[in-house]
């Protein structure tokens, strides 16, 4: 196990949220890299009917230290009551990426 941690987000598909949302949080040093991956459709439910929506979802990539922090950012600057924010551990990867990973948010 390492200390770096992927976390997956999702963001409505109008190109500005997620560009502006990975920028600011690369910016803030709560991450070292934003992938926006766009085209996803999410199918759910919300407030008892269901719904389906163009997101894009990014996959960011931040250390153990910032990762509190960066949830708490995410809550502050995304435009949903409850967004999608799961985070995951890194189990291994490409040492000098995660060192990387690391200085960036150092």
């Amino acid at each position: 196990m390492t200390d770096v941690r992927l976390a997956l987000v999702t963001v409505p598909a109008d190109g500005a949220t997620g560009q502006t949302l990975a920028r600011q949080l690369v910016e803030e040093k709560l991450a070292a890299c934003v992938n926006r991956l766009v085209g996803a459709v999410s199918t759910y439910i919300w407030d008892g009917e269901v719904n389906e929506d163009g997101e894009e979802v990014l996959l960011i990539k931040t250390t153990a230290e910032k990762s509190s922090r960066l949830i708490e950012r995410i809550a502050e600057l995304h435009p949903y009551d409850v967004p999608e924010v799961l985070l995951f551990n890194v189990a291994d990867g490409l040492p000098a990426y995660l060192d990387w990973v690391r200085s960036e948010c150092g």
